[in-house]
Order: C-alpha cells, then structure tokens, then sequence
C-alpha cells in the first residue's frame, strides 16, 4: 500500500472508529505547523496500526484504553472510550478494563481514569 492509499484508509477507519464531529474538528483546526502531524497519525496511527488484521478493533480499543488509562491521557481516554463503545464495549467492559489498569498502572491512574469515563459514558448515554 502507497502513502496515498494508506492515507485514505487512515481516514476513513480514523472516521468510523472516533467519528466524524471529531475528525471534521481535528481537520478544521490544522494549520501549516500541525499538518504534519495530522498526516502522520492519518497515515500510521489509522491506516497503518488500526487497519492491521491481527486484532479486531474492539481488542484495539481495549488495548487503548489501558495505555491511556496508565498514561494518565485524559482527554485522549474520554475519547477512546467514546469510540470503544462505537467498536462494539459495553460500559461494563469498559469498567473491567480499567480495574485490570488498578491492579498493573496502579490505583491513582484507575481512578483518574474511572471519573474521566464515567463522564465520557454518561455524555453518550451509555452510562449512568
């Protein structure tokens, strides 16, 4: 796969999995100094990782969640959850997902990341 094909599946897996308010806001807020970057996370991030046939993307998602969860991403977290729903988690999942990060990345980051997701879950509907 060339660049140009690769850039185009980045975009349309980078579309279907964050969806499209998201990317149009991402892509309106580029600049000369940012465009770079957006190409970058088009091209490898989506259609290079994402559109790999080793894992689905819910497993993707689920994988994610726990790096961003241990990272300490927030923002990155509130919108990776908000796109494991759209790849198939249930708010369940998504809490068993951040117990396992309790146990590995430890407390603090888990309980960062529960009060982060529980507010991205809420916003879409899918939490209480």
């Amino acid at each position: 796969m060339d660049d140009t094909e690769r850039t185009r599946q980045g975009m349309k897996i980078r579309r279907e999995v964050i969806g499209d308010e998201h990317v149009d806001l991402a892509i309106a807020g580029t600049t000369s100094f940012t465009e770079p970057f957006q190409d970058f996370i088009t091209r490898y991030a989506w259609g290079d990782i994402w559109s790999r046939p080793g894992l689905s993307r819910a497993e993707r998602s689920i994988v994610t969640l726990t790096a961003l969860a241990a990272l300490g991403r927030e923002h990155e977290l509130a919108l990776h959850v908000r796109a494991a729903l759209r790849n198939g988690l249930t708010a369940e999942q998504i809490a068993e997902i951040l117990l396992q990060v309790a146990v590995y990345a430890g407390v603090p980051a888990a309980n960062r990341a529960f009060a982060v997701a529980q507010q991205a879950l809420r916003e879409t509907g899918a939490g209480e």
